[in-house]
């Protein structure tokens, strides 16, 4: 505890000290003493205009990606155990449908990047006006202002820009830090890109005010200076931002996603003419969330090459299915993890996001996600999965999920879903199963509380216990179910009838098991892929500009100033693409060499849903004792919906962990009851959402 203690107080006075640039970079203090000191210390032969800010920008959040690659791995088993040190400043303090579920530590962040962003430009506009850089003859003082507050704009946004890439990094070592994954802090992600579109907005209508109404130099705009940055680029960056925000507002995602989702693919244009209008030094403010979306991108891509091995398929009555594939038993993942999916058959380019049902502990050898049938894709997909099909032909990227279950430390569990919102909490009670088995077990109580629409919906219960063969002892869990079907008032007799389908396929050669894109120790691996990258990177860069870019400007003469930024992207690719493909390379024989060892196993086919023994009132044998224990367990209640703050104000226990997964009206309402509730000191939140 003493050593993990060591590692987060480092980690936090590096970021400390890395916002305390960006607190004096707008300041005289830092235009006037430390930038010159700096500039000339820093901005050598081998990196020119750009040393100061890789040291002051880049260098802290790259140390603090690849160190905490190695504390995440040291980490691994005993941060699984442990409870999070934050949960009075995780406790939520507003639910609103624009902001969704905010805790205090979040709204004081929040809070404070606002203030940032205020005094950045209050600091911008009074350096720029009080010390102007550029002066032109004949401008009047207001309109030198105007200008100046409208490049400032941008400055800010290029703030923004430099936090906007972490969230949508899926295999990041930095989000685990403080205790967050993609999925979690996709909403960041959200904010950042509202507020830096904003700015960006603002900063481009204020220079074409300028130009075409104060200084008449609407020529301007087509610019491309060979010995400044590019005002086109700035241009075609505008406007391709103003594409992928509209279209990502979430109306139109929600209505139109095909839309959205192949809208938001033209961010590598965006990035391209964005940086091109910037310039290096300013890329370098902003190169760590885009250096390390780079190499987890491509490492994505390198994992999707593979085809997954499909094994089984469950059709639930409901129009749910439950999809296993073969896993590599070296491939361990915590509860609340999600597989990304492509099926060629269905769509060449989509990738959709799946709750993971499966535990890695209890199913060594299986893989087991649950998919809402909803919208074209998932619809089409069990149209395929009810006809005669042997083989399909699937690539996966993941399992992306937390890096802790402290949940799981908890006195007890209270686990809220709508709908297909169970599937988290499926792979929760099955670590619990799992962890029960073990001699020194202790497990919380868990009480899960399921709403459904239809009594077909129950089916999703079924989904509870895996189809393995194996024999399960679940009587050592304390689980206790309540499950409310809204919609109708009694169980129609016919449901009974209805069963689950199982089907098997056939496998592929060309097919293998899931398993991690840089094998067991893939913390230590991506540690020295973002290391060693980056230092290649810094490598090429220093030969680069001392041996090609330094003569020229020696000579007098001009250095394209686009071509310096050229030079950056193609060292970028080339060391994530050199420094990953050695390492992934590396690590594909062993796990190969694994995969092959793995062969396909036969699974049960059940006579008939458990739930049907649910769903009417004469209860017949139930064929197995693990299903036995789970009817036991459930109570089903018809045409009423939870009671949700009495069933949380009634809790009992010093540390009661509550999880809500569903609609979003569930989950913030869940979220004020448990900010409000005069029990709420014993009440640990924590909301688990998959929409983007």
């Amino acid at each position: 505890m003493k050593s993990r203690a060591i590692w987060q107080i480092f980690f936090l006075l590096v970021f400390v000290g890395y916002m305390l640039i960006w607190v004096m970079l707008p300041t005289k203090t830092y235009k006037l003493s430390w930038s010159p000191k700096l500039n000339k210390r820093l901005n050598s032969t081998y990196f020119r205009e750009q040393g100061t800010n890789l040291l002051l920008f880049s260098f802290p959040l790259m140390l603090v990606a690849a160190l905490g690659c190695v504390y995440l791995h040291l980490d691994k088993r005993s941060n699984a155990q442990s409870k999070s040190y934050y949960d009075s400043l995780r406790r939520p303090v507003l639910a609103m449908s624009s902001l969704g579920i905010v805790n205090s530590v979040e709204l004081t962040f929040a809070a404070m990047f606002i203030v940032l962003m205020i005094w950045s430009l209050t600091n911008y506009v009074y350096v720029s006006i009080k010390y102007p850089f550029m002066k032109m003859a004949g401008m009047e003082a207001w309109k030198m202002d105007f200008r100046s507050v409208s490049l400032r704009l941008g400055y800010i946004g290029n703030t923004c820009w430099a936090f906007l890439f972490f969230p949508v990094t899926r295999g990041s070592s930095i989000l685990p830090l403080v205790g967050l994954t993609s999925e979690s802090s996709i909403k960041y992600h959200i904010w950042l890109g509202h507020i830096s579109n904003v700015l960006f907005a603002l900063h481009s209508v204020g220079f074409i005010i300028y130009w075409w109404a104060m200084s008449h130099e609407m020529y301007l705009m087509l610019q491309w200076s060979s010995t400044y940055l590019s005002n086109v680029a700035g241009v075609i960056a505008f406007v391709l931002s103003l594409v992928i925000w509209v279209t990502s507002l979430d109306r139109v995602r929600r209505k139109m996603f095909e839309l959205f989702y192949y809208a938001h693919h033209l961010y590598i244009l965006y990035i391209f003419f964005y940086m091109l209008h910037v310039g290096v030094a300013y890329l370098c403010m902003i190169l760590p969330g885009i250096f390390l979306f780079l190499i987890d991108r491509y490492l994505r891509f390198l994992q999707s090459r593979r085809r997954a091995r499909l094994d089984s398929a469950r059709l639930l009555p409901n129009g749910n299915m439950e999809l296993t594939f073969s896993k590599d038993p070296g491939l361990s993942y915590n509860p609340t993890s999600i597989l990304f999916m492509h099926i060629p058959s269905i769509c060449k380019l989509q990738w959709h996001p799946f709750t993971v049902i499966s535990n890695s502990n209890l199913e060594t050898n299986k893989l087991s996600v649950a998919i809402k049938s909803q919208g074209s894709w998932t619809q089409k997909l069990y149209t395929q999965l009810s006809s005669n099909l042997d083989h399909l032909e699937v690539s996966t990227e993941g399992p992306y999920g937390p890096a802790s279950s402290h949940f799981l430390s908890r006195e007890s569990l209270v686990m809220i879903s709508g709908g297909s919102g169970i599937t988290p909490f499926i792979s929760i009670i099955r670590e619990t199963i799992f962890r029960s088995r073990e001699s020194n077990g202790k497990v919380p109580k868990v009480v899960l509380i399921a709403a459904f629409k239809n009594t077909t919906d129950l089916a999703m219960l079924d989904l509870l216990l895996p189809l393995s063969g194996t024999p399960l002892d679940i009587s050592k869990v304390q689980l206790q179910i309540e499950a409310y079907v809204t919609q109708e008032h009694e169980s129609p007799v016919e449901d009974a009838k209805k069963q689950i389908e199982t089907k098997l396929f056939k496998s592929s050669p060309s097919d293998s098991p899931i398993s991690a894109v840089l094998g067991k120790n893939s913390w230590l691996w991506l540690g020295a892929i973002i290391s060693s990258s980056f230092v290649m990177f810094l490598l090429l860069l220093g030969f680069v500009t001392r041996y090609h870019i330094y003569p020229v400007e020696h000579r007098g003469e001009n250095y394209h100033y686009s071509y310096k930024l050229l030079w950056d992207m193609f060292l970028v690719c080339a060391s994530i693409f050199a420094s990953t493909s050695a390492i992934f390379l590396w690590q594909k024989r062993s796990i190969s060499g694994e995969g092959k060892q793995i062969q396909n196993v036969e699974l049960p086919t059940p006579m008939r849903s458990p739930s049907s023994w649910l769903s009417v009132s004469d209860h017949r044998e139930v064929e197995s004792l693990p299903h036995q224990s789970l009817v036991q367990s459930t109570n089903v209640h018809y045409g009423a919906r939870p009671d949700l703050k009495r069933i949380l104000v009634d809790c009992k226990g010093s540390d009661v962990g509550v999880l809500v997964c569903g609609p979003k009206g569930m989950r913030h309402e869940v979220a004020r009851i448990c900010a409000v509730s005069g029990s709420a000191k014993n009440l640990h939140f924590e909301s688990i959402s998959f929409n983007w």
